[in-house]
C-alpha cells in the first residue's frame, strides 16, 4: 500500500488497467511571454514552456499521440491513455482552435481522458463549457499552475497572477464538474519550510482534486539560471527535498491524487541539480522516509487551523 494517493493506482481503480498520460505540445503560446502580461515569462520557464517543442518541428498532435502510444505500450504495458496538453498555456486561443486541437488528440479509441495544463488567468466560462462537453465520453482534468500560495513569491518569480486568481479559477472550474490539479514548486527563492507547508494547507482548504509536486531546478537560458550563477538561489539536496515532500504530503487531504512527486527536467537543458535526473531514486527515497516516519498523506492535516496566516 502506498502512503499517499498515487496517480497510477487511482487510474487503475477507475479503468481496471494501466493508464498513461501522453504529453502533447500543441503549439500554444503564453500571455506571460507574448507581451500580454510580460515578455519575460516565469523565472524558471525555458523557451519550450516545459514541452518537447514537437509542434514547432512540424509533428502534428495526432502523430505525437500515435508515437507516444506505441512507446508507452512497450515500456509500461499501458492499455489506455490520457491526452495531456502540457506545453505552455493550453487554453490560450479562441474556442475554434481549442476544439480542433483537443479533438485531434482524442482520435484513438484507447484515449480515455484529456488533461489540459493552463494558467488560472486564461480560463473563462465559455472555455469551461467547451472543456466540460468532453465529460460525457472522457475523464477530464484541468491543471492550473499555482506554484506557491504566497503572493510575494508569485511576484518574485514573475508569475503574472496572484493567489486569488488561482482560487477563482478553481471554484469556477468545479462549477462545471471538472477535476482540478494544482501544480506547486518546492524550493522557490525566499520560501521557508513553513511557507511550503502553508501552501499544502491552503490547497487542502479548497476543492482541488490533484496536486503535482515539482522541485525547483535550473535550466539553460532562464532568469533563474542567471540568479543561480550569481549565487542568489540555493537548491535542495536530495535528502532535503525528500524530507520536505514528506512534510508537504502530511498536510494534504488524503483524497487528493498526487500526480507527481518530483520534477522531470530535460536532460540536455538541465544546469542543476544533477541528482534530479535520478527520478526513481528520488521517489524511492520519499517513500522510504514516509515509512520510516510511520507517516502518510494527510496525517498532520488540521483544517480547523486558521488560514489567515497567508499574509503578503
Amino acid at each position: 500500500m502506498k502512503r499517499y494517493r498515487d496517480l497510477n493506482s487511482y487510474l487503475r481503480e477507475i479503468f481496471g488497467v494501466r493508464v498513461q498520460k501522453i504529453a502533447i505540445d500543441a503549439g500554444f503560446s503564453c500571455p506571460n511571454r507574448d507581451g500580454t502580461i510580460s515578455h519575460k515569462g516565469c523565472i524558471y520557464c525555458d523557451s519550450r514552456g516545459s514541452g518537447t517543442g514537437a509542434y514547432r518541428k512540424g509533428i502534428s498532435i495526432r502523430e505525437q499521440v500515435e508515437r507516444a502510444r506505441e512507446y508507452l505500450r512497450k515500456r509500461y504495458k499501458a492499455k489506455k491513455f490520457i491526452a495531456y496538453f502540457q506545453a505552455f498555456t493550453n487554453t490560450y486561443a479562441d474556442l475554434d482552435e481549442l476544439k480542433r486541437k483537443y479533438d485531434e488528440a482524442l482520435c484513438f479509441d484507447d484515449i480515455v481522458g484529456i488533461s489540459i495544463g493552463t494558467r488560472p488567468d486564461c480560463i473563462d466560462e465559455e472555455k469551461l463549457k467547451l472543456i466540460s462537453s468532453y465529460k460525457e465520453r472522457y475523464m477530464v482534468w484541468i491543471e492550473y499552475g499555482l506554484q506557491s500560495a504566497h503572493n510575494r513569491t508569485l511576484r518574485l518569480i514573475n508569475r503574472g497572477h496572484d493567489r486569488s486568481c488561482f482560487e477563482k479559477a478553481v471554484y469556477m472550474t468545479k462549477k462545471y464538474g471538472i477535476n482540478v490539479c494544482a501544480h506547486i514548486i518546492l524550493g522557490l527563492p525566499g520560501e521557508t519550510k513553513e511557507m511550503m507547508i502553508e501552501t499544502a494547507r491552503y490547497l487542502s482548504s479548497i476543492p482541488v482534486d490533484g496536486v503535482k509536486i515539482h522541485m525547483l531546478y535550473v535550466v539553460k537560458g532562464t532568469e533563474l539560471e542567471r540568479m543561480y550563477r550569481r549565487g542568489e538561489v540555493r537548491l535542495f539536496e536530495m535528502e532535503e527535498y525528500a524530507d520536505i515532500v514528506c512534510d508537504f504530503l502530511e498536510h494534504l487531504r488524503p483524497e487528493i491524487v498526487i500526480q507527481r512527486l518530483t520534477s522531470d527536467p530535460p536532460r540536455d537543458e538541465l544546469v542543476a541539480p544533477g541528482w534530479l535526473l535520478e527520478k526513481g531514486k528520488v521517489i524511492n527515497l520519499i517513500e522510504k522516509k514516509l515509512e520510516e516516519r510511520g507517516s502518510f498523506q494527510g496525517n498532520k492535516l488540521d483544517l480547523k487551523r486558521n488560514l489567515l496566516y497567508l499574509k503578503d
